[in-house]
């Protein structure tokens, strides 16, 4: 069972990777004026939901398989998520919104908050991969 559980990590791991590096090449692209803040804001909005949604599933697949070290290690980033699109004030696109992406610095946050989830995805992977051969090895 533990194998079955490192494995769907592995692979939801893999699309939170995907969705981190399109984030940031999404906000490189208009911090380089490639693309405007409208087209930008929706393609990115359009990814939070699936991307809370993968980190959610993870973190309470790791509480009901009982593997406290790593549901603690998610526990934050999620309820950071969730915390981020709760707290979308209304009026806004979402969390993302092309009024405001570019006041007060919210560009760079943005993106500083884009390579600091795929750096802990990165570290979320080879965890995984580790543990799932682990479980092969005990079984």
């Amino acid at each position: 069972m533990e194998v079955v559980v490192f494995v769907f990590s592995l692979l939801d791991c893999c699309a939170l990777i995907f969705l981190s590096v399109y984030f940031i090449i999404t906000l490189s692209d208009l911090e380089c004026d490639y693309i405007n803040a409208r087209s930008c804001c929706s393609k990115l909005n359009k990814w939070v939901i699936p991307e809370l949604i993968g980190h959610a599933i993870v973190t309470v697949l790791m509480l009901i398989s009982l593997h406290w070290f790593i549901f603690l290690l998610n526990l934050p980033v999620a309820t950071w998520n969730i915390y981020r699109f709760i707290m979308v004030p209304s009026g806004n696109m979402g969390v993302f919104d092309p009024t405001e992406i570019h006041n007060r610095g919210q560009l760079k946050s943005h993106m500083k908050e884009a390579m600091i989830k795929l750096g802990f995805h990165l570290l979320c992977f080879f965890m995984y991969l580790y543990s799932m051969i682990l479980a092969l090895i005990n079984d």
